[in-house]
């Protein structure tokens, strides 16, 4: 990871003294930091554990069953969201309000969705992952993943990371919910399947559902607060993960890949 920092840092570095935009920077920067990975990645597969086909270890690759359960995570990241936001309307705790351009907001989010679930899963489930399962217990890479994806979202300045912590379990919860995703979809060796480690279709989908569905709503502006609702339970600053309500949706997702993956056979 020192290599390609090395190699990402002379281009970002320009990009953030010139980009007034913060949205815009972040989105260049780390486009261009995925781009080197893309390139880094098969280098150090062939290099370090003498693969050539690193990304289909990972679990991506095109076939038709990736691509069913890449829906079926889309489905369930919107619907999750959609009905978390549905039972604040009808604990009267909003209400929601008609957007003029929500269908531009719709396409937008879903290519803003789809690049940001692509992107992580490829790093978290895919490579990071895998070299954890190579040295690891698979419970003690399960949780080291999901600790370690946690804690690299959630760098901010102290003060903000004790104000918005509820928003640390949360993050767990969805790193333990995409990594249960990834290895429900195991296929035994010999049975009609792309590979035995288990495939990205299904957590891509469902991490990408679900910034497709916040995006909608927060960028359509397609909710609006009717009463005065503690912070601990809709979420601090807004933010589904920080709050209780939204502790309990991520719980109920993160149970339901669990069973899932209970039920797929060990490669």
């Amino acid at each position: 990871m020192g290599l390609l920092a090395v190699c990402w840092l002379p281009l970002a570095l320009p990009i953030a003294l010139l980009v007034q935009d913060a949205n815009t920077e972040t989105i260049i920067t780390m486009s261009l930091l995925f781009v080197a990975f893309l390139v880094f990645v098969p280098v150090w597969g062939r290099s370090v554990h003498g693969e050539n086909r690193i990304f289909r270890r990972y679990g991506l690759v095109l076939s038709w069953r990736n691509g069913r359960e890449l829906l079926l995570g889309l489905g369930l990241g919107l619907s999750s969201l959609f009905l978390m936001f549905g039972l604040q309307a009808g604990l009267d705790w909003l209400t929601w309000q008609p957007s003029s351009t929500l269908l531009g907001v719709i396409l937008e989010g879903g290519i803003v969705a789809l690049g940001v679930g692509l992107a992580e899963e490829v790093v978290f489930r895919g490579w990071i992952l895998d070299e954890l399962d190579r040295d690891y217990q698979p419970s003690t890479a399960l949780w080291g993943n999901s600790l370690l994806f946690a804690a690299l979202h959630f760098l901010k300045p102290l003060p903000e990371m004790i104000r918005t912590f509820p928003q640390f379990p949360g993050l767990v919860l969805l790193g333990l919910a995409l990594v249960w995703a990834k290895r429900s979809t195991i296929s035994l060796p010999w049975a009609d399947a792309p590979l035995h480690q288990g495939r990205l279709g299904l957590p891509i989908g469902l991490h990408a559902g679900l910034v497709w569905g916040y995006y909608i709503i927060q960028v359509g502006e397609l909710v609006q607060r009717t009463h005065p609702v503690p912070e601990w339970l809709t979420g601090i600053d807004g933010n589904p993960l920080a709050g209780a309500i939204g502790l309990l949706f991520l719980a109920t997702l993160a149970t339901l890949m669990y069973h899932r993956s209970r039920n797929a056979p060990n490669p």
